[in-house]
């Protein structure tokens, strides 16, 4: 892992990578569906996330900070994995983030695209980049653009289906 990346997942000690999904209801999975990639994590702290706006909620947005202690592993196939993993069971948009930058309004927007680290939307393959001065480009904002398309396509059906518009 490059020690930029290094430095930024390593926020309060552990390695932790921080993924979000929405679409797969607000019941975390359970810690061994994180072992993956021939990896187990010393920690899996699932968060469901409060006070969602109506239009997520319908959805469901779970967090996942998923630490590991050794902080020379290479967590880039690791975070792919774990994106596939999230999206795997229902209709779903997750990403992995540095923390710090959620809020609702800025869910995958270009105001916060250097600070996402990989996507998944279900039914593809998921988008990890580890480089730092990428995140920053504006080919990965691009790719950002396409995830929060994604994400505004699952938020508008939602919305269909219940017979209301949305506004995340």
């Amino acid at each position: 892992m490059e020690d930029e990346m290094r430095d930024a997942l390593c926020w309060r000690g552990p390695v932790s990578v921080n993924v979000f999904v929405v679409g797969s209801g607000n019941t975390p999975l359970p810690e061994e569906a994180f072992h993956l990639v021939g990896m187990v994590p010393d920690a899996v702290l699932p968060f469901p996330l409060l006070e969602q706006p109506e239009a997520i909620e319908r959805l469901g947005l779970v967090s996942y900070d998923i630490d590991f202690d050794d902080v020379s592993l290479d967590l880039r196939e690791y975070t792919r994995a774990a994106l596939r993993r999230v999206c795997a069971d229902a209709r779903s948009v997750a990403w992995a983030a540095f923390e710090g930058s959620f809020h609702y309004d800025e869910i995958l927007t270009d105001r916060v695209a250097h600070q996402v680290y990989g996507y998944c939307v279900a039914g593809a393959e998921p988008v990890v980049e580890w480089d730092i001065a990428a995140l920053r480009g504006e080919d990965w904002r691009h790719r950002i653009a396409e995830a929060r398309a994604a994400f505004d396509a699952l938020l508008s059906a939602a919305a269909t289906r219940s017979g209301k518009s949305h506004r995340a």
